[in-house]
């Protein structure tokens, strides 16, 4: 008898089935779109670099997890950690549409303008970055909790990974982000930063070329 984990579930092959669809094209990419392009210029404009790379480097954590994301599908023949089956204007991997991806593309500038100047400054006895990075873990959790998932939007198959065990989801899918992006954000150099998150699309790079083109496992 074939094994469950060979079988994808619904919302994987519903996924599947819209993944790079060129046809989902709407117009309201290019407002999303040209709306990122005006967030990363103002602060260009004002040399807030410590924004720019932290939001940069916040992206790129979100496109590490969506390419695992993606070969956990492949590999379980199941379906992935999180998928995004729903209305979209294009699906770029199976939990990931162009409408998150925008999202997460200026989602570490918004986060990063909350950061007390003083580093050393404690929240509830906590350090700063660290209470900002859970706090913002946990509000990100809520809303695919109570928003996304909820609705359908934001489809879970895993017994561990759902609203019933959100400590993975926590753990893996926010709090290494906001980690990395307030790490970036405080190194003391802008040559450190741009060699941190260089590397970092670099990385990324050579995976989606690896999988995607390549092997076309994602």
């Amino acid at each position: 008898m074939e094994s469950i984990l060979t079988m994808p579930t619904e919302s994987a092959r519903q996924a599947l089935a819209i993944l790079r669809d060129p046809s989902l094209f709407q117009w309201t990419v290019i407002p999303l779109f040209a709306f990122v392009v005006y967030v990363y210029a103002v602060e260009i404009e004002k040399r807030n670099w410590n924004q720019v790379f932290a939001g940069l480097a916040f992206w790129g954590m979100d496109w590490l997890n969506e390419i695992m994301n993606s070969l956990v599908l492949h590999f379980s023949g199941y379906a992935p950690l999180w998928g995004a089956p729903g209305k979209t204007a294009y699906l770029i991997l199976v939990g990931l549409n162009i409408e998150i991806c925008f999202m997460f593309a200026i989602a570490g500038i918004a986060f990063s303008k909350v950061l007390p100047k003083d580093r050393k400054l404690r929240i509830l006895g906590l350090p700063n970055r660290l209470f900002i990075a859970v706090a913002g873990s946990v509000f990100c959790v809520l809303v695919e909790i109570v928003c996304l998932n909820s609705i359908g939007a934001l489809t879970w198959d895993w017994s561990f990974w759902n609203a019933r065990a959100p400590y993975l989801i926590f753990l893996f899918g926010y709090l290494q982000f906001f980690l990395v992006c307030f790490w970036v954000h405080d190194l003391p150099t802008v040559r450190q930063k741009a060699w941190i998150v260089g590397g970092l699309f670099a990385f990324l790079g050579v995976l989606a070329t690896l999988f995607g083109y390549w092997l076309g496992w994602i």
